[in-house]
This record gives C-alpha cells, sequence and structure tokens, in this order.
C-alpha cells in the first residue's frame, strides 16, 4: 500500500489536532507536518513536497488562495484540497482558479475525506456535491449573468465598506477599473447602486460574510 504524506493547514489547533488524529487511524497516510496559515504552508510545501496538502482557506498572515497561487507556481505538480467551512461562490472560484486540486466542506463525512485525499494523492479533482453544484450553476447560467472572478473580488470589497480607491489599492487596479468592473456588477445583478449590488449576491450565495 503506497504511503500517502499529508501536510494541514489551519488557523485553529483543535481542528488540526482532530485531522490528525483522524487520519492516523488510516493505515496509508502519514500526517508528515501541520501549519496555521498560508505562508507557514508554502515553507512547509518546499520542505516535505507531500502527496495532498488539507488547506483552510481564511487564514491570518496569507489566506489559503494566496497559498494555493504561491505553491502551484512553485511546484505545478501539487495536490492542494481545500477543506473549509466557505461554499460561497467567491470562495469556490477563487480557490479553483488558483489551482485547487478540490474543495471540501468541513462537514464532510470522514469516509469521504479519505476517499478525496486518496483521489487527491492521485492528482484526481475532488469537489463536495454543494461546491459542484455551484460550479455547474455557474457555467449553465449565460455569460452575461455570470460575475468573472475578479468582479466577485470587487464586490466583497464593497462588502466590507471599501471606497473605489481603497479596492484599486487593494487589487492594484485604477479607480476607472473598479468604476467600470461596478458598472458590470450592477448590470449583471440587475441593481442601480452598491448595497443593493451585495444584497442581491449575499441572497445568491455569490458572497459571503464571516
Amino acid at each position: 500500500m503506497d504511503q500517502i504524506n499529508i501536510i494541514i493547514i489551519d488557523d485553529h489547533p483543535v481542528v488540526r489536532e482532530g485531522l490528525a488524529d483522524m487520519l492516523a487511524g488510516q493505515p496509508d497516510f502519514t500526517v508528515v507536518a501541520e501549519g496555521s496559515n498560508g505562508q507557514e504552508a508554502i515553507g512547509l510545501d518546499a520542505a516535505h513536497t507531500p502527496d495532498v496538502m488539507l488547506m483552510d482557506l481564511r487564514m491570518p498572515v496569507l489566506d489559503g488562495v494566496g497559498a494555493i497561487s504561491a505553491i502551484r507556481e512553485k511546484r505545478p505538480s501539487a495536490n492542494i484540497l481545500v477543506l473549509t467551512t466557505y461554499d460561497s461562490d467567491a470562495d469556490i472560484v477563487r480557490a479553483v482558479e488558483a489551482g485547487a486540486t478540490g474543495y471540501l466542506l468541513k462537514a464532510t463525512p470522514r469516509e469521504e475525506l479519505f476517499r478525496a485525499i486518496r483521489s487527491a494523492a492521485k492528482g484526481q479533482s475532488v469537489l463536495a456535491p454543494a461546491v459542484a453544484a455551484r460550479l455547474m450553476t455557474r457555467m449553465r447560467a449565460p455569460a452575461e449573468e455570470t460575475l468573472s472572478a475578479r468582479e466577485i473580488e470587487v464586490l466583497q470589497l464593497v462588502s466590507t465598506g471599501n471606497t473605489n480607491r481603497d479596492i484599486g489599492k487593494a487589487l492594484h487596479i485604477s479607480t476607472a477599473t473598479v468604476k467600470t468592473h461596478l458598472i458590470h456588477i450592477f448590470d449583471k445583478l440587475g441593481v442601480k447602486d452598491r448595497t443593493a449590488a451585495v444584497t442581491v449576491a449575499l441572497e445568491r450565495g455569490i458572497l459571503t460574510l464571516d
């Protein structure tokens, strides 16, 4: 039986400990390291080159998406399985576009998690049913109604009270470009202002607020 080396990245020690104990019960799993943020994930991947990395999304210092991008840039063959409580379009699209091998929710039954890890170790894509359904809905929606990953990023920043100038600085784009994105967002969502755009996006599950 081939051994699967795993790294766990999560900012909650109790979650890391629980996952490590659970995975230790599988004869083909070995947890080689644990980390509490995306920056640590990058260093641990370079040090251990695991078969699978379990990655949370919302963490301090550097989030999961940032870590996935950085790791995949350095090691394109890396298999990173997102394991999070968040299933909004914003989180899913960013993670998948960054190069996540799969996307599971923390409510996933343990046997499904074990199967997902074994599949991810082979480079196979694994998606929680709810996540797959969201992606299918996005794919089936007319292009003019679907927000792009960048538009979702802009709207996520709008939802936390950022001005156009703040958004431009955060995303390294001009204020004029931010305004253009907002015009497209309003048009796609059928709204006329920022508040309505955020409200509709939350209702549709495009955004989620902490």
